[in-house]
Formats: structure tokens, C-alpha cells, sequence
């Protein structure tokens, strides 16, 4: 861990296991905070996100230029936090030079999906969500499943994101006010 303000953390999860929901909650929760959301970019990165996954899925294949560029620009603001809805945690190498703590919200893949297609298909059809379930199940849950062999094991934190989100935004501040008073 790196001792230095602002105390940069990144929050991980599964696709609807509840990173930008906890960010934007936690923006609110810790004054002199900025946050940064990883679905905000256009990032280079694999054109098929299957095939990345079965050849290893690497995050280094991820050209995150823009991202750390505007995390070393915020480095330089008289902040006290700065915040990564950031799905790789550790394992991006040059983002991870930033990162003082990595917490993954351990959220169980059922309410993950469920949370995904409330949130993705409001306005979709019956057809559609079928469809993105029919995928999920024939491909997409590799992807999930690496994260949580990969990213998981590596955080600093691990938070049931079963809990209410007042209670993960109070375990993540009491841990991160930690670091900062450390």
C-alpha cells in the first residue's frame, strides 16, 4: 500500500454486483472525494471479450491511457479520495500503480443477473431478455466466473454485496479511513 492523499481506491464487481451503484453512493458519503466510472470511456480493448477471456483475459490488453491520464490529473487536486468504478482492481499493471486498496463487492451471480437486466432492459423486450439470458448461459458467465478467479482474490476488501448498501458504504469508509489515517 502507498501512503499519499488522495487516497486512491478502486471498487470491483461482476457486471451488476454493484460498482458504480457503491460509487455513487460513496461520492456522496466522503467530502472532498472525485470519482471516476470505467463505463464513462471508450477503451481499446478486445474486439471479442470471449475469446480475451479464454485466451487468459489479460487487462493488460486494455489500453487504459485516457483513464490513468485523468487519474494522474486528480492526483494533483487537493483531494482526499479518489474513487475507480474499476473492474480489473490490481490487475491492470500501469492502472495499478495508482491504486492504494481494491474492494470487490462479492455479489452472488443470480442477483448480479438480475440486477443487470432490471437495469439494462427497462424498456426491452420479453425477446430480448430471453436472448441476453440464452447468452449468459451459453458464454457470458465465463466472463463472470474469471472475474471472480481473478479479481476477487486480489482485493484488499470483500464485501458481501448482499448486505444493504448503507452497510457496504459504512465497511468501505471505516476501511478506507483507515488508510487515510495510517
Amino acid at each position: 500500500m502507498k501512503s499519499k492523499l488522495p487516497v486512491v481506491f478502486a471498487i470491483a464487481a461482476v457486471s451488476g454486483g454493484g460498482k458504480t451503484t457503491i460509487t455513487s453512493n460513496l461520492i456522496k458519503k466522503l467530502q472532498n472525494s472525485k470519482a471516476l466510472f470505467f463505463d464513462d470511456y471508450d477503451f481499446d480493448g478486445p474486439d471479442d471479450i470471449l475469446e480475451w477471456i479464454d485466451n487468459g483475459g489479460n487487462p493488460n490488453e486494455w489500453n487504459l491511457s485516457r483513464l490513468i491520464e485523468d487519474i494522474k490529473k486528480l492526483l494533483s487536486e487537493p483531494i482526499d479520495y479518489i474513487m475507480l468504478d474499476f473492474p480489473f482492481g490490481y490487475s491492470h499493471s500501469k492502472a495499478s500503480e495508482f491504486i492504494d486498496f481494491t474492494i470487490f463487492i462479492n455479489t452472488p451471480l443470480d442477483i448480479a443477473m438480475a440486477r443487470r437486466i432490471i437495469r439494462d432492459f427497462k424498456k426491452g423486450s420479453a425477446e430480448a431478455i430471453l436472448l441476453d439470458l440464452e447468452n449468459y448461459m451459453d458464454k457470458g458467465r465465463r466472463g463472470y466466473l474469471a472475474m471472480l478467479r481473478t479479481t476477487k482474490p486480489n482485493a484488499d476488501l470483500i464485501v458481501d454485496g448482499l448486505l444493504p448498501i448503507s452497510d457496504i458504504l459504512s465497511i468501505i469508509t471505516q476501511n478506507i479511513m483507515k488508510i487515510k489515517n495510517f
